[in-house]
């Protein structure tokens, strides 16, 4: 048996349509994921050639922790990319124990409420094999991940207000 756990946030930037868009896929993923609680800070990719293209994959590494030994640490892969609109990523084949969680999926939408104005609206949904952990997952997601979530969405802001420039197309 599978089980699926959502949870979402909003925010705003005050920026371009197309910065709020770009910037979480397309710029250094290390300084979007900086490490937050037990979640390892990411170190580097390979195998990204075509990233942010749809279909396009990417090796995630991350440096070690309390959870992780460090290295390897899953599988990216872009399903879907409507400009300036929506993203649609998975992360999988994860290389340490994620509480029986076997992939994560991420939706990325931006609206344009005015000129440099963008509402961001960022849903997670976690699967995870078996209902066992089912509790487990449950608290992880909606008090860890939610956190970790506004994290990241904290750091994509600085990556817009410092005008990071974009490692892929």
């Amino acid at each position: 048996m599978s089980t699926a756990i959502a949870v979402s946030i909003s925010t705003t930037y005050d920026c371009s349509l197309e910065r709020a868009f770009k910037t979480p896929m397309l710029c250094d993923v290390t300084k979007i994921h900086t490490g937050y609680g037990l979640m390892p800070k990411l170190t580097h990719c390979t195998e990204d050639a075509n990233w942010g293209k749809p279909g396009s994959t990417k090796r995630v590494f991350a440096a070690a922790s309390p959870t992780f030994k460090g290295g390897e640490t899953s599988m990216d892969k872009v399903l879907e990319r409507e400009e300036n609109k929506h993203w649609k990523i998975e992360v999988s084949e994860f290389k340490s124990w994620m509480l029986g969680f076997y992939k994560f999926v991420g939706v990325w939408d931006t609206t344009e409420l005015a000129p440099n104005k963008i509402l961001v609206d960022y849903t997670y949904t976690l699967y995870a094999k078996g209902i066992l952990y089912y509790p487990f997952n449950w608290l992880f997601v909606k008090l860890f991940w939610k956190k970790y979530m506004v994290h990241v969405t904290e750091n994509i802001r600085q990556l817009i207000k410092n005008n990071e420039p974009y490692l892929y197309e």
